[in-house]
């Protein structure tokens, strides 16, 4: 099993390793506001060292954002994780993340 996998099934997007998370989100517009609600999060203990786990989340997201409050407005994603983890010396790492986003849309930009 890779270590820091993340991937989108039924699509094109597949990030492998810690460097690469760390690219892809570094490259994201520095004026986004993004917050994702997980709930439901349901973790299985499959062994001493490996585990997996099942969340929902939606994600509300817009760019232009140069501060104050927004007013209410409906989820960019909404959708479900399936994480594998592992235990490596002592500590519980995220060794893959697959992502399914069954609703989506654009990242909305703030007019300003």
């Amino acid at each position: 099993m890779p270590d820091g996998v993340w991937e989108w099934p039924h699509g094109d997007r597949r990030i492998e390793g810690r460097g690469a998370l760390r690219t892809y989100f570094g490259s994201r517009p520095a004026d986004r506001l993004s917050r994702r609600m997980c709930t439901n999060v349901l973790v299985d203990v499959d062994s001493a060292t490996t585990a997996t786990a099942t969340s929902y989340f939606a994600t509300y997201r817009v760019d232009g954002y140069t501060g104050g409050m927004l007013p209410p407005q409906l989820p960019t994603n909404v959708g479900h994780y399936e994480d594998t983890f592992r235990k490596v010396e002592g500590e519980w790492l995220l060794a893959r993340r697959v992502t399914f986003l069954p609703i989506g849309a654009e990242t909305q930009r703030l007019q300003g």
